[in-house]
């Protein structure tokens, strides 16, 4: 059976108070901007995949803290209890999916024709079945007349699907709906090798 990985949750012990993060944020917002530059995929010119882990969740919780100046317990579980979702299991790939369009007009033009387009985004691991995600958990995002323009995704891998890509198998990705359509044959060695290490083996016969 496939036990639930809960090791990667944030507790409140894993956050600095307000003050101390105070003094060390510059070093770690450094640290977080190089990890991200491997945890984000362009797809085509208008979209882009950032693959969430506990250290970008980390950030999230800490700028959100700061932003909000919570120090209380209650507080601060509220914004654990959004974000931790969002950390990979160690059998999944989680990530925000933008939709970007500098131009205002254009970008209501173009989510109005992309309805659906969360549903269609994939990640395939060579030699095995396309993932598509599942999107948009925590709310619905889209209506009868446009998409969003953000949007969040799970991706199921199959223990199979993690063997290979821990054995060094390439990644494709893509987008195949009607109205915005890509295909990347495989991703960088860099970004692979980074989304390899949010999988873990948890198959227990």
């Amino acid at each position: 059976m496939q036990l639930e990985n809960t090791m990667n949750q944030l507790s409140r012990a894993d956050l600095w108070s307000l003050e101390e993060y105070a003094e060390i944020r510059p070093g770690f917002r450094a640290e977080v901007m190089a990890h991200k530059k491997n945890r984000q995929l362009q797809l085509g010119g208008h979209a882009r995949l950032y693959f969430e882990d506990r250290l970008t969740i980390k950030y999230q919780i800490q700028e959100m803290l700061r932003i909000e100046k919570v120090f209380e317990a209650d507080g601060i579980a509220e914004e654990l209890e959004a974000y931790n979702p969002l950390i990979p299991d160690g059998h999944n790939w989680k990530a925000t999916f933008m939709i970007e369009y500098d131009d205002p007009q254009e970008r209501a033009l173009r989510l109005g024709e992309m309805v659906g387009i969360e549903d269609k985004v994939w990640l395939q691991v060579e030699g095995c079945e396309r993932i598509y995600p599942i999107a948009d958990e925590d709310l619905e995002r889209d209506t009868a007349d446009k998409t969003s323009s953000v949007h969040f995704l799970r991706f199921e891998l199959d223990p199979g699907m993690i063997a290979s890509v821990h054995s060094g198998a390439p990644v494709a990705a893509g987008v195949d709906h009607p109205a915005y359509s890509v295909e990347i044959s495989a991703i960088s060695p860099a970004i692979r090798d980074s989304l390899a290490g949010d999988l873990q083996a948890a198959t227990i016969n």
